[in-house]
């Protein structure tokens, strides 16, 4: 991923207004990032743990996503341990659901999609076993390429994105 400044990120955002996009934290370690190993940027909000944050790149610029942990939690909802966007399986807590207010009209009306997602949002690191889960579970043995598993991680986060921005 080419590096992007603080602004470029801050005006990518599709489903948060100007002033919520002014007030979001970028990464404690925005400085230190190292864009190339980097196939999109997300982070867990520091200063809103509840609120979390990806900016893909796009031909056209890039383009952000705000995610929030949903307010109402339910103890007999069904959990994943598997992200719906790089297949990574991990324990109970390294998967959380977050949801995305969905783009332009239909967003400002309350209208939201969700995802079980890792909850570092480090999809793109474990697609390319730069980093392990903690605690593993049901591991299975992946015969696919590391193209063909890149490949599978943008097909669902394009599909994920398309969600959030169709009109």
């Amino acid at each position: 991923m080419e590096p992007l400044s603080e602004k470029q990120i801050r005006s990518s955002f599709v489903n948060s207004t100007k002033g919520e996009a002014a007030r979001l934290r970028l990464p404690l370690d925005f400085a230190e990032l190292s864009w190339e190993e980097l196939d999109f940027l997300g982070w867990v909000d520091p200063g809103a743990p509840l609120r979390a944050h990806l900016v893909l790149p796009r031909a056209q610029g890039p383009l952000g996503i705000s995610l929030r942990v949903p307010a109402v939690r339910r103890t007999s909802a069904v959990k994943s341990s598997l992200c719906q966007i790089c297949l990574t399986g991990h324990a109970s807590s390294g998967v959380s659901l977050l949801a995305a207010p969905l783009a332009g009209a239909r967003g400002r009306e309350g209208n939201s999609v969700g995802i079980y997602i890792c909850a570092d949002l480090a999809c793109s690191l474990y697609v390319r076993g730069k980093r392990q889960p903690k605690l593993r579970t049901g591991m299975y043995e992946e015969s696919l390429t590391l193209d063909e598993r890149l490949t599978r991680m943008w097909t669902n986060l394009n599909a994920f994105a398309a969600k959030v921005t169709e009109p």
